[in-house]
């Protein structure tokens, strides 16, 4: 895990770092949380960053269990902790973790490494960290999502009477990094090369890691998080990460 570029952005983790839970179009977000919430049952925050999520898990659990690999940004999710929860830092693309089983994980975007066999471990920590028949809810980005912007930046150039041939480079530097890359969802966004998930990968992923997925849907964006002034014809469909909601098979 890149230690030095989670350290490097900490302090500005609130602007670099997209908010699911200030951009979820739908709500869909909060909606799971309010389906899996339960006062009685324990949770555990994969990944937690600054605390995005402590303000709607805190409340919902008995108790909350933030893990996350980078001490600065540890640092300001202690400031927003909460009496029932507690921090703690851990890698969690190694194995062999002394995690707690909890009947409830949240995981978001955190499985979005370049090194996909990184993000395997995390996915396993995930399960372990679960109580069998524990629920896990994952929010990972979507290559389908990836490839439809691309196409919606060609739509754009045609309407304003541009060919393909014509569009600059410039605008599929997301991709500068070969078909390769693109091949295993290895997509840039801002610059990092970003790992993307096809649906039927995750279906197939989460199950090889001993997670029944239970739902997949699309947690929507507006088209302002993907172009600065997007056009009004922009509508209808938006661009999405993937929620994901699985449980433990055993």
């Amino acid at each position: 895990m890149n230690k030095a570029y989670w350290n490097e952005i900490g302090t500005n983790y609130e602007v670099e770092i997209f908010s699911v839970f200030s951009e979820d179009r739908s709500g869909r977000l909060l909606a799971f949380f309010e389906k899996h919430a339960n006062k009685l049952h324990t949770a555990i925050d994969f990944g937690c960053g600054t605390g995005n999520a402590f303000e709607y898990l805190s409340p919902r659990f008995k108790k909350v269990l933030a893990i996350d690999f980078s001490e600065n940004l540890l640092e300001t999710a202690r400031l927003r902790s909460r009496p029932n929860i507690e921090i703690e830092r851990m890698d969690l693309t190694k194995s062999g973790l002394s995690i707690p089983q909890a009947h409830f994980a949240f995981c978001c975007n955190v499985a979005m490494l370049a090194d996909v066999d990184k993000n395997r471990a995390i996915i396993k920590n995930v399960h372990d960290g679960l109580r069998p028949g524990g629920i896990a809810l994952f929010v990972l980005p979507s290559l389908e999502s990836a490839l439809f912007k691309s196409w919606m930046t060609t739509e754009w150039f045609r309407k304003e009477g541009a060919t393909f041939e014509e569009i600059s480079d410039e605008q599929w530097v997301d991709y500068k990094y070969g078909m390769k890359s693109v091949l295993l969802g290895l997509v840039a966004i801002d610059g990092v090369v970003t790992k993307h998930y096809l649906q039927p990968e995750i279906m197939h992923l989460f199950d090889s890691a001993g997670l029944q997925v239970t739902a997949v849907e699309k947690l929507e964006y507006a088209w302002d998080t993907e172009f600065e002034s997007p056009p009004d014809w922009m509508q209808g469909t938006y661009p999405w990460d993937w929620i994901v909601e699985c449980k433990r098979k055993s």
